[in-house]
This record gives structure tokens, sequence and C-alpha cells, in this order.
């Protein structure tokens, strides 16, 4: 069941590291907004959901 798993989470943990990156790079320092907003959020959405299944599965093994 482990081994089912595990392409899953991989997959999500290069989808975390990619929205990560391309929201850090949207985002402007100077006036602390982004650069396109809507997207942002939808990045935004997609990177937290990621984030929270890599967490949920690392709790359980």
């Amino acid at each position: 069941m482990e081994n089912k798993n595990q392409p899953i989470t991989f997959v999500f943990w290069i989808v975390a590291i990619i929205l990560g990156v391309t929201l850090y790079k949207q985002f402007d320092f100077h006036n602390l907004k982004f650069e396109n907003p809507a997207m942002a959020v939808i990045y935004s959405i997609v990177f937290v959901f990621s984030v929270y299944y890599i967490i949920k599965n690392s709790k359980k093994k």
C-alpha cells in the first residue's frame, strides 16, 4: 500500500516546489502585490492543497 501512495506524494512534492517558486517570483516585494493576482489565488490554492496532502500522508507512516 505504501508503494501506491509514494509516486503520488512525489508528484505533489514537485507541484508544491514549482508553485512555491512561481509564487515567490511573481510577488513584488516593493509594492507588496502580485503581478497577476488572479493566477496567484489559483496557484496559492493548489499549493496549499498539495502541502496539506504531503503533510497528511507523512503523518500516516
